[in-house]
């Protein structure tokens, strides 16, 4: 432990925005960590019981999403079951606004990863900067430097690999996390794209076209007669 409060010691004051940087990306890899695992836990069961019960009762199927509305699948399903019979373009257009604004969610926290993975390599190569200009300032061409000028120059050399280190490191902490999250998201758009699918037939097929069926049934007698 020791050891690394040493090299943060020498890495000089740019360690203290990597520092921030690196909490920030931790935290907000926590907080995403969970978001994502309540989510892929729980989003196959609300599915599977959501598309079982559509093609008997809507209504059970819309009340069954609808207690599932904490987690991002429970509120795109609910978003057109709660319509009260709407047009199958209307229905996917429910779908479709609420996935937009489910995914908007899912890229919380992508910012703050980018902007950590463009920011702190900059920041380690502003501690590189600042220790050679303390390294070259302690140096004294042509000798007669004493043991006390060469350790201070030695500290600026150290100072300006640690922060080039640590800033890398936190850029690269970032980008893993942020890789992971990008893939996970995609996974899911592809996962809702199918689920949506599914409801979208089934409310087509089981619901809709044999109400329009029954509707042209009825009329045509009445046609008839007059």
């Amino acid at each position: 432990m020791s050891r690394v409060y040493d090299l943060f010691v020498a890495g000089g004051p740019v360690m203290y925005p990597l520092l921030g940087l690196s909490i920030a990306t931790f935290a907000c890899a926590f907080e995403r960590f969970l978001f994502w695992f309540q989510l892929t836990s729980q989003e196959d069961k609300v599915v599977n019981d959501v598309l079982k019960a559509a093609p008997k009762d809507l209504a059970t199927a819309a009340q069954i999403a609808k207690q599932f509305q904490s987690l991002a699948i429970g509120r795109f399903l609910l978003a057109p079951l709660r319509l009260h019979w709407p047009s199958p373009e209307t229905f996917h257009l429910a779908m479709e606004a609420a996935a937009d604004k489910e995914f908007v969610q899912m890229r919380k926290g992508d910012k703050l990863l980018e902007t950590v993975i463009a920011i702190a390599p900059l920041l380690g190569l502003l501690g590189t900067v600042t220790g050679l200009i303390a390294t070259f300032g302690s140096l004294k061409i042509g000798g007669g430097g004493s043991s006390a000028d060469v350790t201070r120059a030695a500290a600026g050399i150290g100072e300006a690999l640690t922060t080039t280190a640590a800033g890398m490191l936190v850029a690269i902490i970032a980008l893993f996390f942020f890789r992971i999250f990008v893939s996970l998201q995609s996974q899911q758009m592809d996962y809702f794209s199918r689920v949506g699918s599914d409801l979208e037939l089934i409310y087509r097929q089981v619901w809709y076209e044999p109400s329009q069926s029954n509707d042209r049934l009825q009329k045509s007698p009445a046609q008839d007669s007059n």
